[in-house]
């Protein structure tokens, strides 16, 4: 979408909200009695397969392509990230691959990346995160796909708490010709349905469960005006479950 022309054009922006893969605490509770940071679980071998697997089929079944990604600081969204990021730049994918070890060339101009946010009601007892990004930005997501020119909408954890809803909208705000993936947790794909989808309740979200949002965006001149987002999302079919009230 090129919004330089002066005649008005109409875009319609996709915004997908995810959450991350299996963690390895659940299967292996007594993981943390060993674990520096106990309040920030990798994946588990199951969970990088998950994330993959859905990063496979952002790439070969949506109607539509994803050209950024934001993702929580979170060891566990980052692996989910860097899992997604891959399958989704594969140029050369073998379709008995189950995760990104077994990818043998992405093009990693397809798709970009940054962190943007910490989650406040996780905070570590001693109340320091201790997130190192530039280490998570260099060894964690796929080479060649962080753009380290954007700005986290929120820059810490306070700040982030209760606004999905205008994360979400703020991040779609500041990209409006790009369609998002935010990977997060299960609480921010929850905002993102009952959010835009009135008087809904959501009971369940899978791991790498994901909601679907979409709104008109029209372009004069340079500038841009937004519809509302109505939400797509099927209860049940991408792993998210709700009810309306």
């Amino acid at each position: 979408m090129d919004p330089s022309h002066s005649q008005t054009k109409t875009f319609q922006q996709h915004v997908l909200v995810m959450r991350h893969g299996d963690r390895l605490d659940h299967p292996d509770p007594t993981w943390e009695n060993t674990a520096g940071r106990p309040w920030d679980p990798p994946l588990h071998q199951s969970g990088l397969s998950r994330a993959f697997q859905t990063g496979r089929a952002f790439r070969t079944l949506l109607p539509f392509p994803i050209h950024r990604v934001f993702v929580s600081p979170f060891l566990r969204c980052v692996q989910t990230a860097s899992e997604v990021v891959t399958a989704l730049c594969a140029v050369d994918d073998d379709p008995n691959a189950k995760s990104s070890g077994d990818v043998v060339c992405i093009d990693s101009s397809k798709v970009k990346v940054k962190y943007n946010s910490n989650r406040a009601d996780m905070v570590p007892k001693d109340g320091i995160f201790g997130f190192d990004v530039p280490k998570i930005e260099s060894t964690l997501l796929p080479c060649g796909t962080l753009d380290p020119t954007v700005e986290p909408v929120y820059k810490d954890a306070n700040a982030a708490m209760g606004r999905d809803k205008q994360t979400i909208k703020a991040l779609a705000d500041k990209y409006p010709s790009e369609n998002l993936l935010l990977i997060t947790h299960w609480d921010g794909v929850l905002v993102s349905v009952s959010s835009f989808k009135e008087d809904t309740r959501v009971t369940n979200v899978d791991y790498c469960g994901y909601s679907k949002l979409r709104r008109p965006v029209s372009w004069t001149n340079q500038t841009f005006t937004a519809g509302s987002f109505e939400v797509l999302t099927k209860s049940g079919l991408t792993g998210v479950t709700y009810n309306a009230n």
